[in-house]
């Protein structure tokens, strides 16, 4: 495989990402560098903002991400000499929603030209995320306060349903001329979590100056993986440039995602009936893989140490995880958690 990766896969992907209509693409100011998995492309962008964000000096920050988030975002972020990380406010723990007014609260008070950590979908842990109205507040916030984002996209299509609906954020910030970097992931909604497939998204306002940020990363790359592997790479490739197996594809992330959304109806029900204390429709207001719950931490240790389900002390579940035979038994539990632990 080219250092950079497989010339086919990272076209494929960047179109998934961006629309084959994209003017980025169309001008030929952006390009994708395949990476070891999603962690690989964050890892990779984080080193090439720290070489080339602002040139002349050693960029170390600062980085905003989202809270809560991914606990490995921070040290990778840090593993490359940025200490300047930051978080900024996300989620609204008594509403049990984005916390939107926060969030561009947050965004308007950080100094210019830093770095924004954005999920375009599916946010982990919270499942939440902003209306296209919001990403609009959003993305003029951002270009008012010279804002630099980088977007996570870990599993196009595993949250409505339609990979063009899950990418919009990102073809909105696109679309105002904003330049950014996107990590990209395929090992879920591929079903590859052995192969380690991804790929980072650069998108300039400059076609001069995407050579030479390529050269850059391949630079970085020789010291981080050398060659990325190529299985994966080619099986993506493959079904993204096949219709009938594009076609295939796109009905099974969507069914993926029926059957999610009726596990968490299910489950939401299930409550309801045993008279858990609460409201749970954000069961059902979240999307993609991950619920955030609302337990607490004592709620959580009782789940682990008198029910045997264990979940991350934040209270976030895989939805995934749940299915006809462990349903019953999971919402019991959460019931008797929150009575036990009010």
């Amino acid at each position: 495989m080219p250092t950079l990766g497989f010339p086919e896969f990272t076209r494929s992907v960047m179109e998934l990402a961006l629309g084959r209509d994209s003017p980025a693409i169309i001008e030929n100011r952006a390009a994708g560098i395949q990476t070891v998995g999603g962690t690989g492309a964050v890892r990779l962008g984080a080193e090439l903002l720290k070489r080339c964000y602002n040139v002349g000096v050693a960029w170390c920050g600062p980085v905003y991400l989202s809270s809560p988030c991914d606990d490995s975002l921070a040290r990778t972020f840090q593993a490359v000499g940025i200490r300047d990380v930051h978080h900024y406010r996300y989620w609204d723990a008594e509403k049990k929603s984005v916390a939107v007014e926060w969030l561009l609260e947050d965004l308007e008070a950080v100094p210019e030209q830093a770095v924004i950590v954005l999920s375009a979908s599916g946010h982990c842990p919270t499942g939440a995320d902003p209306s296209q109205e919001q990403w609009a507040s959003i993305a003029q916030v951002m270009m008012k306060r010279r804002l630099f984002p980088f977007f996570l996209l870990p599993a196009q299509g595993l949250c409505s349903g339609d990979p063009a609906r899950d990418a919009w954020p990102l073809r909105h910030f696109v679309s105002l001329g904003l330049e950014l970097l996107c990590a990209q992931s395929f090992s879920h909604n591929f079903r590859l979590y052995g192969e380690r497939v991804g790929s980072l998204l650069l998108v300039l306002k400059q076609s001069a100056t995407l050579l030479a940020l390529q050269s850059q990363a391949e630079d970085l790359v020789r010291t981080l993986w050398s060659h990325p592997p190529g299985g994966g790479a080619r099986v993506v490739t493959t079904v993204l440039n096949n219709p009938a197996h594009l076609a295939e594809w796109r009905d099974v992330v969507k069914t993926m995602v029926e059957r999610g959304m009726l596990v968490r109806e299910r489950l939401r029900e299930k409550l309801r009936v045993l008279g858990t204390p609460g409201s749970w429709d954000h069961l059902t207001q979240q999307g993609g893989m991950y619920c955030y719950t609302g337990l607490t931490a004592k709620q959580v240790a009782f789940l682990a140490n008198k029910r045997h389900i264990y979940l991350p002390g934040n209270g976030s579940l895989n939805i995934s995880a749940l299915n006809s035979r462990n349903l019953d038994y999971v919402a019991e539990s959460i019931h008797l958690a929150m009575t036990s632990n009010p």
